[in-house]
């Protein structure tokens, strides 16, 4: 049986001792989702953060693939892919070139293919020997998760991806995170996007600062309108 993409029992994440939400217990496998869904600032990034490697827990357990989270290993880079809410990009490369030097980094097999492919599918062929700061917000968020897209991965951690997205490219990310499903990866997102978390999730955590409850995507999805009238 293959090991949990994820597996987390009463995970605590914070800054500086203090817990930023309750603790959090769930556990993601290959080809599932779990979105992580709750009010602005109740925790949901700082969770994917310390699941990337890029935060410390404050206390329980945390495992991705069975092994304690380590970004600085190899193994843990070519299994892990993410796009965080930020503008993460080489300011002094053209999109095809940020394309191609991070496939290439990460030894695709022929790069130049799956970079044109991943410009026409987000939309950036017409953008391809453009800098990023030529291009609008919503451009540079479609740059941001091809570069994820472009890179193996077993996991695949998404914060907000639905972000400064049109109707459009929201459901054609829909499309490729089921895609990503069927091929046997595993996705993690937060999102604030009740229709993504129908099309994509298996389960739900909502986070919260007293108490994480685990949910059918269908009453997360309730929770998000709510939230977010």
């Amino acid at each position: 049986m293959s090991k949990p993409a994820v597996r987390a029992q009463d995970l605590l994440v914070g800054y500086g001792g203090a817990p930023v939400c309750a603790p959090v217990t769930f556990t993601l496998s290959p080809g599932k989702a779990v979105a992580l869904v709750g009010a602005n600032g109740s925790g949901k990034s700082t969770v994917l953060r310390a699941v990337i490697g890029l935060l410390e827990p404050s206390g329980g357990k945390l495992a991705v693939f069975g092994e304690e989270v380590d970004e600085r290993e190899i193994a843990f880079r070519t299994q892990v892919a993410s796009v965080l809410d930020d503008d993460a990009y080489f300011p002094a490369l053209t999109v095809y070139e940020h394309l191609y030097l991070t496939a290439r980094g990460h030894g695709v097999v022929g790069a130049d293919g799956v970079v044109t492919g991943l410009l026409e599918e987000f939309g950036l062929t017409e953008h391809s020997r453009s800098l990023p700061v030529a291009l609008s917000s919503g451009q540079r968020r479609r740059l941001l998760l091809a570069a994820g897209f472009v890179r193996p991965r077993s996991l695949l951690v998404l914060d907000e991806p639905e972000q400064r997205l049109d109707r459009a490219m929201r459901d054609r990310l829909a499309e490729r995170l089921v895609a990503e499903k069927r091929a046997g990866g595993a996705v993690l997102l937060a999102t604030h996007d009740p229709d993504l978390v129908l099309a994509v999730a298996d389960r739900a955590v909502h986070v919260a600062d007293d108490v994480t409850r685990v949910l059918a995507p269908a009453e997360a999805a309730t929770l998000i309108s709510k939230e977010n009238p």
